[in-house]
């Protein structure tokens, strides 16, 4: 088994604690489980920010200002030691659901229900949470709020269902040798992507490439811009395929943390991609700006290969490096 029970222990209080306070209290919770050079990741606008203090007011407090009565419905709760360095991370995955009672980022606030798509990844060291990668599918809040900042997608967004067999919630320990596999496979997956990078090709992998990972009714569940798709054939049509054609240079920079515990894995990074749009990605237009990518992959293992695989990319970083600034664009717009 693994090793992970304190380190969950101590994420799972701190989100309960988070939860249950007021916005004002945000940066006491924080003081109580982070360290004073705290270290915090996210998505535009937010981006890193240095401190607890920072994160607690500059994220939480405007967060839960905006979603009343907000909950954290997890889907996905695993823990592991990181690939690249051994330190140990706990994630969790789901939605964060509330009442959308005060404009955030300027997208006007509806008094209906949101969801909010999250991963969030917890380095632990001691009692103390030292690192977070927060990462969240603004788009989709924005669609749900009745605004859409980009042409029609290639997939279908909705609110995404954690796993097919309900069993992501690893708050006790998983069998070591099962993430093992889990990860083995999640690796040789990475591996057939970066050679295909490498190579300069543009189309996307064939069915029989991708059919040595993947199960034949597996399921990617992508951002709100790009949306969800199912069956390899389909995946190819409606995301690899777009993907790989309406993106050029790529390269692939790594990960920064990676890990998986029992049928499931994850990992993200700081960029994981660099490319250019060469017309067609999110129906843009083509651009000569290289641009990084900021992507999270979570994925469920069914017998050898992989079956379910939930996705976020900052896409509106990668739009903000190529000067589209889609908040700014839709609040002068729309909530000037």
């Amino acid at each position: 088994m693994g090793n992970y029970q304190a380190a969950k222990k101590t994420v799972l209080q701190y989100y309960e604690a988070l939860e249950q306070a007021k916005p004002e209290q945000a940066r006491a919770v924080l003081e109580r489980f982070m360290p004073e050079d705290y270290d915090w990741k996210s998505v535009y606008p937010f981006r890193e920010l240095k401190g607890r203090e920072e994160a607690a007011d500059t994220f939480w407090k405007p967060l839960k200002e905006s979603i009343t009565s907000l909950q954290r419905r997890m889907d996905i709760f695993i823990a592991g030691n990181n690939e690249m360095d051994g330190e140990q991370w706990v994630m969790s995955m789901g939605h964060f659901m509330g009442l959308f009672d005060q404009d955030f980022l300027r997208i006007r606030h509806t008094g209906k229900m949101v969801s909010l798509r999250y991963a969030e990844f917890s380095c632990v060291k001691g009692e103390k949470i030292t690192k977070t990668g927060l990462f969240l599918d603004l788009i989709g809040w924005m669609q749900q709020a009745g605004v859409n900042p980009l042409p029609p997608s290639t997939g279908q967004y909705f609110i995404y269902p954690g796993p097919r067999m309900h069993d992501g919630l690893l708050f006790e320990d998983a069998p070591e040798e099962e993430g093992k596999k889990t990860l083995a496979v999640v690796n040789a997956m990475v591996e057939d992507l970066d050679r295909i990078n490498k190579s300069g090709s543009m189309a996307p992998p064939s069915p029989e490439e991708l059919a040595r990972s993947w199960n034949e009714d597996m399921i990617w569940y992508g951002p709100a811009g790009i949306g969800a798709t199912y069956t390899i054939p389909r995946y190819i049509r409606q995301h690899t395929g777009p993907f790989r054609q309406g993106l050029g240079d790529k390269t692939f920079n790594g990960h920064k943390v990676r890990f998986a515990e029992g049928n499931f894995a994850c990992f993200f990074g700081w960029p994981n991609l660099t490319n250019r749009g060469t017309g067609g990605f999110l129906g843009m237009p083509a651009g000569s700006q290289r641009a990084d990518m900021q992507v999270v992959d979570v994925y469920c293992r069914r017998g050898d290969k992989l079956s379910e695989n939930w996705v976020l990319i900052d896409l509106p970083w990668w739009l903000k490096q190529q000067g589209l600034d889609i908040f700014q664009r839709t609040a002068e717009i729309l909530n000037p």
